[in-house]
């Protein structure tokens, strides 16, 4: 499988998960919650805070109706007026990017237009691709040319589609996030063996944008499954009046998720079967063949006076167990006290 490389990171399979903490548009067009948002995601360990970068005009069209996801939250602006006031200013990135490099997080944002493309690239190591913009192919294409890493959001799509998009991108480096494209999605819908079976069929890091409501759950199963990324939504509070932040995580739950994610990550491993340096004293408290009771020189070992028993601490010997019908019978090579762990120089095979 490819790995790609996103700022110092290497994204790929046997790497670390390389966590996304989405902060989208939940800055409410407010500056101070923008620095706040990127402040939540270093302080909770993630590897690159996401904005969002759009412009309504290139989005929706200006009589465009409330969806229902919009009227359920009590928004009553179409959803042109919506997006217009949740738009990040252009003059905000590279003092967002200098925040994040103050805090040691990487900044990212998803890109809606080749305008907003070509005002984030030069502060971008990668470009994220939301569910909705898998089909815009003349933007990916845009994307594409930079040369830079590119993560596809699949929310939404089929096979045959993400077949026909990644012929668009042939050469390009692409990690694909399996996505459910409902806010909040429920976990049933989730589907995380996708993970697995879009790394066997494209050989690229693939990882999930999680919109469910649960911090811990998704993420520690996708980690679990093999995913390489993983994104998930997170606001100041779900109190806060925009649109996504009702099923984002808060940032106690935002730390929660990466502590868990590392732990995960941790206990899966290399996957060879070998002893653990941790279990270095279980192997010496394994079984062994003892005396039970002292035995004079020449005197046969038997059932009654022989016995499996853990060795407690003793280092095994080369009398293991399995050679138990060996020994008995055999006769004890010179006097032996009762609970000796027997090896071949105290019995006459």
């Amino acid at each position: 499988m490819t790995s790609v490389k996103i700022g110092r990171a290497i994204v790929g399979a046997g790497r670390p998960c390389f966590i996304i903490a989405e902060a989208g548009s939940n800055h409410d067009g407010k500056f101070s919650a923008a620095l706040e948002l990127i402040d939540v995601a270093a302080r909770a360990g993630a590897d690159a805070v996401k904005f969002q970068t759009f412009r309504a005009r290139t989005l929706y069209p200006r009589n465009e109706a409330r969806p229902r996801y919009l009227r359920k939250l009590g928004v009553t602006k179409t959803i042109f007026q919506t997006i217009a006031d949740m738009e990040m200013p252009f003059e905000w990135i590279p003092k967002l990017v200098a925040h994040c490099r103050k805090r040691k997080i990487l900044f990212l944002s998803t890109p809606f237009d080749e305008e907003c493309a070509d005002k984030l690239s030069p502060f971008l190591p990668a470009f994220k691709i939301a569910s909705y913009e898998l089909t815009h192919v003349p933007l990916l294409k845009h994307l594409a040319r930079t040369k830079k890493p590119l993560i596809l959001s699949t929310g939404g799509a089929t096979v045959p589609e993400i077949d026909r998009v990644l012929s668009h991108l042939r050469g390009a480096p692409v990690c694909l996030m399996q996505c459910t494209a409902k806010y909040p999605a429920p976990p049933d819908s989730l589907n995380l063996r996708v993970i697995p079976a879009l790394k066997k069929r494209y050989g690229v890091p693939v990882g999930l944008s999680d919109h469910s409501l649960d911090a811990v759950a998704a993420p520690v199963a996708a980690v679990a499954l093999g995913a390489d990324i993983l994104e998930k939504h997170f606001t100041l509070s779900r109190k806060m009046k925009g649109p996504d932040h009702s099923y984002a995580v808060e940032p106690s739950e935002l730390a929660a998720l990466v502590a868990s994610v590392r732990m995960a990550s941790a206990m899966l491993g290399d996957g060879r079967k070998r002893p653990h340096a941790a279990e270095a004293e279980l192997r010496d408290y394994r079984r062994g063949l003892f005396t039970t009771r002292a035995l004079g020189q020449g005197e046969a070992f038997t059932r009654a006076n022989t016995a499996v028993l853990r060795r407690a601490g003793k280092p095994e010997t080369d009398l293991p167990p399995e050679r138990l019908d060996e020994v008995l019978g055999a006769s004890a090579r010179r006097s032996l006290p009762a609970f000796r762990l027997l090896s071949e120089s105290a019995v006459v095979l």
